[in-house]
């Protein structure tokens, strides 16, 4: 499975980014496709992720300024960021975790190369 991962770039604080995530390759069952984040020094947090079903889970401090669509038939998922705050600069991973289609138990994940997103003061 590769994830492409864009979108990412230089915004003000307030301002919005929209970045995209496809997949493609060996797909067979997806739980679920989102985001994390990981700034300079700091570990790697979760940012929201969204189920095939539509559940969604999101950080505390992404909670109103951040949403997570997804267009299942097209295996890509969105993270819309609005009111974006210096604190958000990092570098947002796409990820994806799906069954294994030979054993249908086993559970694989997977990682996009990352892409920069850097919010001004």
């Amino acid at each position: 499975v590769q994830l492409q991962a864009s979108g990412g770039g230089l915004v003000q604080s307030g301002g919005s980014l929209r970045l995209s995530c496809a997949a493609s390759g060996s797909i067979f069952s997806i739980n679920t496709m989102g985001w994390y984040r990981q700034a300079p020094g700091k570990q790697r947090e979760l940012v929201a992720v969204i189920s095939s079903g539509g559940s969604t889970n999101y950080a505390d401090s992404m909670k109103g300024r951040f949403t997570v669509p997804r267009d299942n038939a097209k295996n890509t998922v969105y993270l819309q960021m609005n009111s974006l705050k210096p604190e958000d600069t990092a570098v947002y991973y796409c990820n994806l975790v799906q069954t294994d289609a030979v054993s249908r138990s086993a559970v694989l994940e997977y990682w996009g190369q990352g892409t920069q997103v850097t919010v001004s003061s």
